[in-house]
């Protein structure tokens, strides 16, 4: 695949063979940044998993200091009081069956999220076939099947970003906007750092971490020196 001239020219300014410092990186990955609107930022880290083992399968929620830069909209499957109080946290779209139906009937997907409470899962899973491909489908691993959803929501609107290891046990998530500041930016990606180092499963022996690496939308990628986060 050929690649753009902006890209080309971007990609001059990273030396693809050395590691940056966290606050190298970050500042580098703001100039690299080439599409006309607000690149997001993301990072990749590598990690030193056995993902045929279950217990060595990431997958969880954070709340980004400084948000993601984006507001997502959120659909809530509950009733009663979870339905309610879900509504006054800010969910843009609250109701049970009525929407499971109008997905399913209308091919509606006017969100990016789904919460639902535990008793409404044997009616999402109906159309589960739908929601998978798409990421759609709520897990209680990233709190997005819970008692108590108006939380939940209140966290996806001030910046919750859910991660998960791909079959070579990387994790990709977002960190902002290159329009953020760099100590916001820079405070995103060391939270995120650190809760992944955090959730290193009991039986990782060993190097955990091999490589970690900062991008922004269409940019180049730029390495980071993972010893540079223990400063």
């Amino acid at each position: 695949m050929k690649k753009g001239k902006k890209y080309v020219e971007a990609s001059k300014l990273v030396d693809s063979t050395k590691l940056y410092s966290k606050e190298e990186a970050i500042k580098l990955v703001k100039e690299t940044a080439i599409t006309k609107f607000d690149s997001t930022v993301e990072v990749a880290i590598k990690l030193n998993l056995d993902t045929k083992k279950a217990d060595q399968q990431l997958r969880g929620s954070l709340v980004l200091p400084n948000g993601t830069g984006k507001t997502k909209k959120v659909l809530v499957i509950a009733k009663g009081e979870a339905a309610s109080l879900a509504k006054e946290a800010g969910a843009d779209y609250v109701g049970d069956v009525d929407m499971i139906d109008k997905i399913q009937q209308e091919n509606w997907f006017d969100f990016d999220v789904i919460v639902a409470t535990p008793d409404m899962m044997a009616n999402l899973g109906k159309i589960g076939r739908v929601l998978g491909p798409k990421g759609l489908m709520p897990n209680p691993k990233t709190g997005t099947v819970t008692a108590t959803p108006a939380k939940t929501v209140a966290d996806i609107k001030k910046g919750m970003v859910t991660y998960k290891t791909d079959t070579y046990g990387n994790v990709h998530t977002v960190i902002g906007k290159a329009s953020f500041a760099d100590d916001k930016l820079l405070e995103n990606l060391v939270y995120v750092y650190n809760t992944i180092v955090k959730a290193k499963p009991v039986t990782v022996k060993g190097n955990y971490i091999e490589n970690i690496s900062v991008t922004s939308t269409m940019g180049p990628g730029v390495k980071v020196d993972k010893n540079s986060f223990e400063n």
